[in-house]
């Protein structure tokens, strides 16, 4: 493997960076070549979001090539191009071979939920305190349990009573709140989400764990439940306030994640209408809000 370095400012980053997956990169990321300095810049996007911009000031790009000769010739090619001027090729050099999934799999570790209730990648084995366990992999839909969002709905689901209940996870993802759901006793459960993709990862998901679930697209949710979970992000929920309200059931419960705690206010004034929502959890700057209804 061979690393093709580049500096280039923000407004380059976009056109490098596609003419690189255009040479046959295997891989290209854009790190802040100011990082770690005064001139650091932070770029932070809320979750399945893109970020505010393409890149930093001073953006270095780092280009991953299976052979020298391609990694020189797209740095020769890229020279050559109008949309290159202001950016500079800062080298190529050998990458030591790496047992790359070995190396993947050691940034997921289990994730504690509570003492009790943990997520588990299944190349680990569970703690000795365990009692209920999620077997989940990284994938393509979002929800893994290491953002504090998700953490903070599992912690919910843990520490109230859900069993025998019908349960609603609207925009589900990878299932995750759903199968907790359903390890915690929920009779009924139905996960969905507007991603085919994120449907599919579900129904991979439970039967990896075993439980029972009902997912689809969003026309699959119906009548009420005694708790809706919702992880989404803050303007969706706002829109949703009036159909995610309609499905709890009288003295339900609503949970609400993906909310940043600045975000607090204008979640409670679009909920008001409906209900009285309040701040029950918070983490890392993200906040839970629910309502009994």
């Amino acid at each position: 493997m061979f690393e093709l370095r580049l500096m280039c400012p923000e407004d380059r980053v976009e056109a490098v960076g596609d003419a690189l997956d255009a040479l046959d990169a295997l891989s290209v990321s854009v790190e802040d070549a100011d990082a770690q300095t005064d001139a650091e810049q932070a770029l932070f996007g809320e979750p399945g979001m893109p970020p505010p911009k393409e890149g930093w000031k001073r953006s270095r790009i780092v280009a991953l090539f299976a052979e020298q000769a391609v990694a020189q010739d797209a740095a020769r090619l890229l020279a050559l191009q109008d949309f290159f001027a202001g950016c500079d090729v800062l080298g190529i050099q050998a990458v030591a071979d790496q047992d790359w999934v070995r190396l993947t799999q050691s940034q997921f570790a289990p994730v504690e939920i509570t003492p009790e209730f943990w997520i588990v990648p299944t190349w680990h084995e569970p703690p000795a305190q365990a009692q209920q366990v999620i077997r989940l992999d990284p994938g393509l839909a979002f929800g893994t349990g290491t953002h504090p969002t998700t953490r903070m709905c599992l912690r919910w689901i843990a520490t109230h009573d859900v069993a025998q209940q019908r349960v609603l996870d609207y925009g589900c993802g990878s299932g995750i709140l759903a199968i907790g759901a359903a390890l915690h006793g929920a009779a009924s459960i139905d996960a969905v989400d507007i991603d085919e993709a994120a449907v599919t990862a579900t129904e991979l998901n439970a039967e990896a764990n075993h439980v029972r679930l009902n997912a689809g697209l969003p026309d699959k949710a119906s009548g009420q439940y005694q708790t809706v979970l919702a992880n989404i992000l803050a303007t969706p929920l706002k829109v949703l306030a009036p159909l995610l309200r309609s499905h709890v059931a009288a003295g339900g419960h609503l949970v609400l994640a993906g909310i940043l705690e600045r975000q607090a206010q204008e979640l409670q004034d679009a909920y008001a209408p409906y209900c009285t929502l309040q701040v029950s959890d918070r983490e890392d700057g993200w906040i839970l809000m629910t309502a009994h209804c």
